[in-house]
């Protein structure tokens, strides 16, 4: 039976070397990555079976790696770090970290924290890993937190992109408005139609959509939204350089990612 993939992520060269050497004399097939970024690319390249992912990065911390990881992959990670506080290690669980381990630490300990993880994630059901979204011009790199349309970069605010990542996650589902709402902003703003409405006015005029006939972006009245035509896939397509639903009108408003003011669309 062929052993697991096993992705080291960690800048510290004495620690990716003693962790590929442990686990190669066992039989596993290993890679690693010196950042955050280069490990969220060997991710998406090589499809590990478990990342073993430091803390402390020189590009993007641990936890920032973490999320991302679990905006599209169910991969099982352990997390590395050099203090034992408790905040920290109840972060990178929250994050969606399988198990953690203090640095320093003995080889067989990480080899059996490692074979643990492997064991539970066996009993599960199988989900897929899929990093990219496209309806027909559009791509949602999540690895990359990119969007593209008809081939160009799309300049989103967080949380434009963080409305649209949600629709994608979710092909072929009509979201109602407030778990929208609480999705994307937060469980105290579930309430706040006029904050979906303004920002899904937004997102249709970057993406070229016709608040009339969208393309994209779908209404579902008195349900919620969808996106069309969804399809999602494990192969990225470009090279990084890194409650009552009404139809929204066309009507300009700013966004820094949070909430703001709006009117309700006729």
């Amino acid at each position: 039976m062929k052993k697991p993939c096993i992705l080291v992520i960690d800048d510290e060269r004495r620690y990716r070397d003693l962790v590929e050497l442990n686990l190669t004399r066992r039989g596993y097939r290993v890679v690693t990555a010196s950042s955050g970024l280069g490990g969220l690319n060997s991710l998406e390249r090589d499809g590990p079976d478990l990342v073993v992912l430091d803390l402390l990065l020189p590009d993007i911390d641990g936890y920032e790696v973490c999320r991302r990881i679990r905006e599209f992959s169910t991969v099982p990670i352990i997390m590395l770090t050099a203090r034992a506080e408790e905040s920290q290690k109840v972060q990178g669980l929250r994050l969606g970290a399988d198990d953690y381990v203090t640095k320093p630490f003995g080889a067989d300990e990480l080899l059996a924290r490692i074979e643990a993880v492997l064991r539970r994630i066996d009993r599960r059901e199988p989900l897929p890993v899929l990093s990219v979204f496209r309806t027909g011009d559009l791509v949602v790199d999540f690895a990359r937190r990119q969007v593209w349309l008809d081939g160009t970069l799309i300049d989103l605010t967080a949380g434009e992109y963080k409305l649209l990542h949600t629709l994608a996650l979710h092909p072929g589902q009509v979201l109602v408005q407030e778990e929208l709402l609480r999705r994307v902003w937060g469980p105290e703003y579930e309430d706040d139609a006029d904050l979906l409405y303004s920002a899904i006015r937004r997102l249709r005029r970057k993406l070229g959509d016709d608040p009339n006939n969208p393309r994209y972006i779908q209404t579902r009245r008195g349900i919620g939204y969808t996106l069309a035509n969804a399809t999602r896939t494990d192969e990225p397509e470009h090279d990084e350089e890194d409650g009552q639903t009404e139809e929204p009108d066309d009507t300009e408003s700013e966004d820094n990612g949070g909430p703001d003011q709006a009117t309700e669309p006729e």
